[in-house]
């Protein structure tokens, strides 16, 4: 199930590299990653960010501000799109230069609200 949404929101998305399922923990849950992603080792840089999810969910919280929804990381190389699908998983579409960022935006939003159950949101 979780691999059929993510061809689905690559099929989607002009521009996608890849999209993952993320634990906070830093490990992938599925992933699906074009051949440009495999060369830009996108499930690694996905892992990286995993820390930087976690300080913007703790921002987030002290501040008194709420939970964090989503996060755009914007790189010379790729568009990181992540997606909280519960306080311990997200949801992560990597784009090219050219990729069409609210399309994914778009398809990120409609995944959380599929995976609602799955993640018990």
């Amino acid at each position: 199930m979780f691999k059929e949404m993510l061809e689905s929101i690559i099929e989607r998305t002009e521009g996608s590299l890849g999209a993952l399922i993320m634990g906070t923990d830093g490990i992938a849950v599925e992933k699906v990653l074009g051949q440009a992603g495999v060369e830009a080792n996108l499930d690694v840089a996905a892992a990286e960010f995993t820390s930087i999810v976690r300080g913007a969910q703790r921002a987030g919280s002290d501040t008194g501000l709420g939970g964090l929804r989503e996060l755009v990381i914007s790189l010379e190389g790729a568009v990181m799109l992540m997606r909280l699908l519960s306080k311990d998983y997200f949801v992560v579409l990597a784009l090219g230069a050219a990729g069409n960022i609210g399309r994914g935006r778009f398809e990120l939003r409609k995944a959380e609200l599929k995976l609602a159950k799955e993640f018990a949101i």
